[in-house]
């Protein structure tokens, strides 16, 4: 039966000046998506915040039956049973799953989106693959380069589709400044970016250990990482370590650097270089810096990172951001909205996000839900879809995941290694680095495998 639903969201979604421009920019959109008879079978790995929030967006998009779900925790893979099925238009209750691998043995999905923390999403991505699935994977791709690697080898091999969540590609506004400011050139030469986060988001506690209780399978959340001493539920909180996580760098940077490098056609760096630690938020358990600073480096073009998690940010109006620096103007721009400002007599230009709340009222109730960002995941789901139904490779395909990941990751090994590293990806190494080129591949804990190992 045909979904009411994504039909009208579909015509209300293309009401919007700028999410029409958006669409003409990415080209993969076809008015036929709004004609797609096939209800696609579609399954959640990991329930929590963000997982849901994908999903929910999906849903509000596209023809879809939620028929799976997977999570560790039991509490809240019941309370995401619930809200699936109250707004899923049959009602139904997906079948709820403990073990990702049961659930992709079991069901025959056409989607899998992955939720889950960063140490899952290569061993997970590349089952999904495995099992048939077209993948919606979260950023970062991986914890090390050879895991994003894997992932690539993956797609290739099974023919796959794979859309990453860096959805700044599919942000209307940041669409609006690449077409607008970028491609017309109003910047001239462009010849500097900065990027830079001062969210105040590393947690600063000490938790002492408790015991583990019997709803939360902790083994299987740690699954290939180091098991740590349990110090209660890690939901967001595992941002704070490195065993599961590329840190700051990896969860914001990423988002910074993919933005940039899609707006400017840039591909690997030559050289990644960076130094950082915890130099004030000492007390806290959090292995994660602090402080970081960054240098991508390619050709006559250094794009710089910066993040601190305490102070002031250098600009409230912006606290994480980027700006493109070119001779005859500069671009300033983050998820709520662009400012392009030129050097001589010119006009600036000024846009914010836009909500459609009046179009998605079932935003304004959604709990934990991002407002801002809502519009650019349901963009980035209807470029996903089109991809899908085109072959065509999605604007945030595995590729460009794996570079902007890859990227983040090298400088948290540049840091520690306090040396400059240079990827040279069709071999696999750091040049001239034997000790750098072993830290490509981290270490998995007995009884995990390494997807590596089986790729190359």
């Amino acid at each position: 039966m045909e979904n009411k639903n994504f039909y009208i969201n579909r015509r209300h979604f293309l009401k919007s000046a700028t999410a029409a421009m958006a669409l003409s920019s990415f080209g993969a959109y076809g008015l036929d998506l709004m004609h797609r008879e096939k209800q696609l079978r579609v399954g959640l790995i990991g329930t929590g915040w963000y997982g849901k929030s994908d999903l929910f967006r999906l849903m509000q998009v596209a023809n879809v039956d939620v028929v799976s779900l997977c999570d560790v925790d039991t509490y809240e893979l019941a309370a995401a049973g619930k809200l699936v099925s109250e707004r899923q238009q049959s009602k139904k209750t997906p079948a709820l799953y403990g073990d990702y691998r049961k659930m992709l043995a079991d069901q025959g999905l056409d989607i899998v989106l992955i939720g889950s923390p960063d140490h899952w999403h290569a061993l997970q991505g590349i089952e999904a693959m495995r099992s048939g699935a077209d993948v919606y994977l979260q950023k970062p791709i991986s914890v090390d380069i050879l895991e994003g690697e894997a992932l690539v080898a993956a797609s290739k091999k099974h023919g796959k589709t794979v859309q990453i969540g860096t959805q700044r590609r599919s942000t209307p506004h940041l669409v609006e400044a690449k077409k607008s400011v970028i491609e017309t050139g109003l910047l001239g030469k462009i010849a500097h970016v900065e990027m830079w986060c001062y969210y105040h988001m590393r947690d600063t506690k000490n938790r002492p250990t408790k015991p583990i209780p019997d709803y939360f399978d902790y083994d299987l959340w740690t699954g290939p990482a180091p098991l740590r001493e349990f110090d209660g539920i890690p939901h967001r909180r595992w941002r704070a370590f490195m065993e599961y996580s590329n840190g700051i760098v990896g969860d914001m940077c990423v988002h910074m650097l993919d933005t940039v490098r899609w707006m400017l056609g840039l591909g690997w760096p030559k050289r990644v270089s960076s130094t950082g630690g915890i130099y004030v938020q000492k007390e806290a358990k959090a292995n994660t810096t602090d402080t970081q600073n960054a240098v991508f480096e390619f050709e006559e073009l250094d794009c710089v990172w910066q993040h601190r998690s305490w102070g002031t940010p250098d600009n409230p109006d912006y606290p994480w951001a980027f700006k493109i620096y070119g001779e005859k103007g500069t671009l300033t721009a983050s998820v709520f909205k662009y400012d392009f400002t030129p050097v001589e007599k010119g006009k600036s230009i000024h846009r914010k996000v836009g909500y459609e709340k009046e179009k998605y009222p079932e935003d304004l109730v959604e709990k934990d839900i991002e407002l801002h960002t809502a519009p650019a995941t349901r963009m980035h789901m209807l470029d996903f879809l089109a991809a899908i139904d085109q072959n065509t490779p999605p604007v945030a395909n595995i590729n460009e995941g794996h570079i902007s990941t890859a990227s983040c990751i090298l400088a948290n090994m540049a840091m520690d290694l306090k040396r400059p590293l240079c990827y040279n990806p069709s071999e696999k190494i750091i040049v001239d680095d034997p000790e750098a080129t072993k830290l490509l591949k981290r270490s998995y804990r007995e009884g995990w495998e390494h997807p590596a190992n089986e790729a190359f």
